[in-house]
């Protein structure tokens, strides 16, 4: 299981980054870890400062933080092949404001941060490669902002749907609605309408 796992993270640095040599490939080799999560397993709590970059080989997460009344406000779900971090406080390592919680059975591959500096100052094919990452971060967030801004609830849960055929069954609507910015009535109604409409 670890090697399959940490080729698998390796392989994900060669999709988005393929000038990576095989000296900066074995430098990050070197610095892997491995962890377990059980389902409902914390990989990141509020308040701890995130010391490893993790990356689901195998499972589901979701990233959440509480409201003032008490609420869970997911933000995210984390599937395989994707990062699980809270990138502003991981990058300046200051305490995180979310949880990062297992859905279910979880294979993580971690990177630590001080190898991740070391890497940046080191090798310049891994700035690249951050750089690229740090691409996709804003515009994911990005994405996110704007489907608040000018989507009604039907078409984010729609969009939703056709870019997370992989984990639509595997969440609860509870935290779906949670992300979506629904509550779970309105998302109950949008989802019997869909399949009257044979959605």
């Amino acid at each position: 299981m670890e090697q399959e796992a940490f080729q698998n993270y390796l392989n994900s640095y060669l999709e988005i980054c393929p000038e990576l040599e095989k000296e900066e490939l074995e430098y990050i080799r070197r610095n892997l870890t491995l962890t377990s999560l059980r389902k409902k397993e914390f990989y990141l709590k509020s308040e701890q400062i995130q010391n490893n970059m993790g990356f689901v080989h195998q499972g589901l997460l979701r990233s959440y933080y509480i409201d003032e009344s008490g609420k869970k406000v997911t933000i995210s779900f984390i599937h395989e092949n994707s990062y699980a971090a809270d990138y502003p406080s991981f990058i300046q390592q200051k305490p995180s404001k979310y949880y990062i919680e297992a859905i279910e059975p979880t294979t993580m591959v971690n990177l630590p941060y001080v190898a991740i500096q070391g890497a940046y100052s080191e090798y310049k094919n891994f700035e690249k490669y951050g750089r690229l990452i740090a691409e996709q971060i804003l515009l994911k967030k990005q994405a996110r902002i704007e489907s608040f801004l000018f989507e009604n609830a039907e078409k984010r849960y729609t969009d939703f749907i056709q870019k997370n055929q992989n984990i639509i069954t595997r969440i609860s609507i509870s935290d779906l609605s949670s992300y979506l910015g629904i509550e779970r009535q309105s998302l109950t109604r949008i989802r019997k309408k869909m399949v009257e409409n044979h959605f």
